[in-house]
């Protein structure tokens, strides 16, 4: 498994319906938090919250914070 991270990654993940789960920021930017909720929702992909930005970046295995991330297996 490995992470997708950043807004325009995850829903592209979404879109592609290689999404197995999506982190979320609470601190993110409510807009964003509020498209890739809905379009997780309408695809049934499940959310896992994270407190902030940068306990997410820290998640993906990153230096930096992160808004949102996806989950997905590992491309072939």
């Amino acid at each position: 498994m490995q992470f997708k991270v950043g807004a325009k990654q995850t829903m592209k993940m979404l879109e592609l319906q290689r999404a197995i789960e999506i982190y979320v920021a609470r601190d993110a930017d409510p807009q964003m938090k509020a498209k890739v909720v809905h379009l997780s929702e309408r695809t049934g992909v499940p959310i896992k919250w994270i407190d902030s930005m940068e306990k997410l970046g820290e998640t993906c295995g990153i230096d930096i914070g992160a808004a949102m991330a996806a989950l997905v297996n590992d491309e072939e």
